[in-house]
């Protein structure tokens, strides 16, 4: 009791205003009190205008989905022979089979029909029906039948004749033509051709990296050299280390030995180059058709 009368009494020592001011702040914390006690403060999601609008367009977004299904892209013809990893991937191609194909190329060799395709590609049934219809094979592929087809309604009594093509004049076409002769390899022959200005000698093609026996063989009863006007030749009496050196069958030391073998006898003639060190001696037929004595 005491203690109460010893707070009543401090209490009323307050002035008025000081009094007045402590009650308010106990019925501010009252007040507090209660609307914590008896409020619910569960959050409730507020409503963002944005993200309406996206859950809007998800119905049209799942139906653009549910129609992409049944959505065909367009699909141009095209040679199977040269399908990328990416072009195999967007027609359906496994990784493994795209790899089949790549490593059929690199050996030179050419699908020639979708059964040669699905042969060394291994694709299922459903995926040869789907893009065999867009293969583009080479006219001669696929007028192979019908040549043949025309010349028995001709009833051609002897063989034809086949007629060799001059190398020096050959496209890349042409020279695609010839089985086992690809993209990269008939830009060799052409680069080849342009490093000498003409080919003097089918034999020539020997030095053609990347060509088989097989298939050079294929080149030789296809083409020959029926012209070389414009090979480039060297005057060896005449030219300096350096531009021997720039010549497609001399490297640098032969050239150095060349020139030391012209200074030391004279004047170099056809017999001599088989005297000189290190010359390609088997070469010499084809080698020799390029100087100018």
């Amino acid at each position: 009791m005491e203690t109460n009368n010893s707070i009543v009494k401090s209490f009323l020592t307050y002035s008025r205003s000081q009094r007045i001011g402590i009650l308010i702040f106990f019925l501010i914390i009252i007040l507090v009190q209660g609307i914590y006690f008896f409020s619910d403060f569960a959050s409730k999601e507020s409503v963002n205008n944005e993200r309406t609008k996206w859950l809007a367009l998800q119905k049209i977004i799942d139906s653009l989905k549910i129609d992409s299904k049944d959505y065909k892209p367009t699909i141009y013809p095209f040679n199977p022979n040269f399908i990328t990893d990416f072009k195999g991937y967007k027609l359906g191609m496994s990784v493994a089979e795209i790899d089949r194909l790549l490593t059929y190329r690199k050996e030179n060799k050419f699908v020639n029909s979708a059964e040669e395709f699905q042969a060394v590609t291994k694709v299922s049934d459903s995926l040869l029906n789907l893009i065999s219809p867009y293969f583009k094979f080479p006219d001669w592929v696929k007028n192979k039948k019908d040549n043949f087809q025309t010349f028995a309604k001709n009833d051609f009594s002897k063989p034809e004749k086949n007629i060799l093509l001059d190398i020096n004049q050959a496209t890349k076409e042409d020279l695609i033509k010839v089985y086992g002769i690809g993209d990269k390899i008939s830009d060799r022959i052409l680069e080849q051709k342009e490093k000498f200005g003409a080919y003097v000698s089918m034999e020539q093609m020997n030095d053609i990296w990347g060509l088989s026996p097989e298939v050079i063989e294929k080149l030789k009863s296809s083409f020959v050299v029926k012209s070389a006007l414009n090979a480039k030749k060297i005057n060896i009496n005449n030219a300096s280390v350096k531009e021997l050196s720039q010549f497609p069958f001399f490297r640098y030391q032969l050239a150095k030995d060349i020139v030391i073998y012209r200074t030391m006898n004279g004047h170099i003639t056809i017999d001599d180059l088989s005297k000189i060190k290190g010359f390609p001696v088997e070469k010499i037929k084809i080698i020799a058709l390029y100087l100018d004595f």
